[in-house]
């Protein structure tokens, strides 16, 4: 399988779905430090910046076809869904929802992986899974946290799963059927590493030791401009937890390989 991803970041989701076996096939980023993260880990992977420009022209004369694009995945940006970014919504120019969906229409891929903030459910959710239907998709949207994977924080993203087929959501049909009737499922309890009809769950309670790390900082005698460390803070609170989708990725790696053996 292969993915593009859109409003990469520093890569979470990308890692994510190489982790699961998925080829990322192509990123696209605007910032300058994600974009060197980036082009630093996968310096063989096509990476485009401005995605109100990225179409089916632009991907084929990077080599890549877009026929050949099973997912698309991305993290739309949160700030207009953020508490920090003063919840705006769709009134914010820094709403991209509506780029990726002209993308994901263009592309057609099989699926599609969204993340946004947990605040997300209660503002926009209802407008991302009518559209995604409406192009003929089955979606479905939970909330889970960083915790569920051992993170020392809770990190509520709200996720977005929708296929082209609905036949193939074979064991997650215990999750809401209308997304524009959405609401949270309940609570759950999970050992790590299932992936197998998780969709009904809100969140997924965490196991497990927790690792933080040390809060010592040096700090220098003189001044010597803007410390890069803030270009990296950023990056970090913008980035999704690896650990915190791969399962998603997972899941969908197994419905293929189902699928695919079921025909044989």
């Amino acid at each position: 399988m292969r993915s593009l991803e859109l409003f990469a970041g520093i890569g979470g989701i990308a890692l994510a779905e190489q982790m699961a076996g998925i080829e990322v096939a192509g990123l696209c980023e605007y910032a300058d430090y994600p974009r060197a993260i980036l082009q630093k880990h996968w310096p063989d992977v096509p990476l485009f910046k401005d995605v109100t420009k990225l179409d089916r022209e632009e991907l084929t004369n990077a080599g890549i076809s877009p026929d050949s694009i099973d997912i698309v995945s991305g993290g739309f940006p949160c700030q207009p869904f953020s508490i920090a970014g003063h919840r705006r919504g769709t009134e914010d120019d820094r709403d991209l929802w509506p780029e990726m969906f002209r993308i994901i229409k263009q592309i057609w891929p099989t699926w599609v992986v969204g993340e946004n903030v947990a605040n997300f459910a209660n503002m926009e959710l209802d407008r991302t899974l009518f559209d995604l239907e409406g192009a003929g998709y089955q979606a479905r949207a939970f909330v889970l946290p960083a915790c569920a994977v051992n993170a020392p924080h809770q990190r509520l993203r709200t996720f977005i799963v929708a296929h082209a087929d609905s036949k193939r959501w074979i064991c997650l049909e215990k999750g809401k059927q209308d997304g524009r009737d959405w609401e949270p499922a309940p609570w759950t309890n999970a050992q790590e590493g299932q992936t197998s009809c998780w969709i009904n769950a809100r969140h997924i309670l965490a196991s497990g030791a927790r690792v933080l790390a040390s809060t010592s900082r040096r700090i220098p005698r003189n001044d010597d401009g803007i410390s890069e460390g803030l270009d990296r803070l950023k990056a970090l609170g913008n980035a999704v937890v690896p650990q915190q989708i791969l399962p998603i990725f997972k899941a969908i790696v197994q419905i293929e390989e189902a699928d695919q053996w079921s025909q044989k």
